[in-house]
């Protein structure tokens, strides 16, 4: 009987299953990356709201407004004046603060009318359907034909400037980009067995709707809504930009850039400061909206 060859190993030639790492240390490395590209995001998020809502009241932070003009235009660390002063001798870590603090009101205030008008909206047409869907639907197909930004600036232009009517603006963002995400997300679960089961049992439209329907797209608009609040701080930075959102001298990201820009050569700090704060918010609430739709992606 004939013995089969041995393999030999091959001087100066390395097995190519040593150079790769083992099933169980690949899975390991795996799951910390799948864990800490949530977390991370997540915790960078917790660390600004931290900082623009709750830090102005617990830690020694000047008014936003109301500075001395004896104090204008101080330098970077100087006492208790973390990043100075601006012109008006107004605190400008403060200002990043606060300016923060309202930008932030107003994406989450969006974000929150997009949910609830444009998630129930669209998930009653995606589980009605007929001509309720259709006229439901073709209404905010003409209001995402337009640009968001001109359309945002036509009714700021109209409402006039300040908080308020900003997120009234941008709501006609928001609300129909939810609705089409509710609707796509009902039309997946409305043939499901329990719905199918809710529906012969007697259930009213209402009850399925709300108790079993909802629930079970929430997740998915969650994820879409943190990734459109970027999109949002965005809008809201470039409405006070050009002077139809927050007015100063309260301040907004976009109103400091804008007031800024005029000292860009002598103090960039002024644009800089407020423009990288944006840039780093809004990072992170992509960040975060990216690693939670594909966790739920992959499940």
């Amino acid at each position: 009987m004939a013995v089969p060859p041995t393999e030999t190993a091959v001087p100066g030639v390395l097995d190519p299953a040593v150079l790769g790492p083992s099933p169980a240390l690949a899975g390991r490395f795996g799951r910390l990356r799948a864990i800490g590209g949530i977390w991370i995001p997540a915790f960078l998020v917790a660390a600004i709201l931290f900082l623009c809502f709750l830090w102005p009241i617990i830690g020694p932070v000047p008014a936003p407004t109301g500075g001395s003009i004896l104090n204008s235009n101080l330098p970077s660390f100087s006492p208790g004046h973390l990043f100075g002063t601006d012109i008006n001798g107004n605190d400008e870590w403060s200002r990043l603060l606060y300016g923060g603090r309202a930008s932030l009101e107003v994406s989450m205030a969006v974000t929150a009318i997009g949910l609830l008008l444009g998630g129930l909206l669209g998930a009653f047409a995606g589980y009605i359907g007929g001509w309720r869907e259709g006229l439901i639907m073709r209404v905010f197909d003409v209001l995402i034909a337009f640009p968001a930004l001109v359309l945002a600036v036509a009714i700021a232009e109209r409402l006039g400037p300040g908080e308020l009517h900003t997120i009234w603006a941008l709501s006609f963002f928001s609300v129909p980009a939810l609705a089409r995400i509710a609707r796509a997300a009902t039309l997946r679960v409305r043939e499901q067995n329990y719905i199918v089961a809710a529906r012969l049992s007697g259930t009213s439209h209402t009850r399925t709707l709300l108790r079993h329907i909802m629930p079970n797209i929430l997740p998915e608009l969650m994820t879409f809504a943190l990734l459109g609040l970027g999109i949002v701080i965005v809008l809201e930075g470039a409405l006070s930009f050009l002077g139809l959102g927050i007015q100063a001298p309260s301040p907004s990201w976009g109103n400091m850039i804008a007031s800024g820009q005029g000292l860009l050569s002598a103090q960039p700090k002024f644009v800089l400061l407020p423009s990288a704060a944006l840039f780093i918010t809004v990072i992170c609430f992509n960040l975060l909206g990216e690693s939670l739709r594909a966790r739920w992606s992959a499940q």
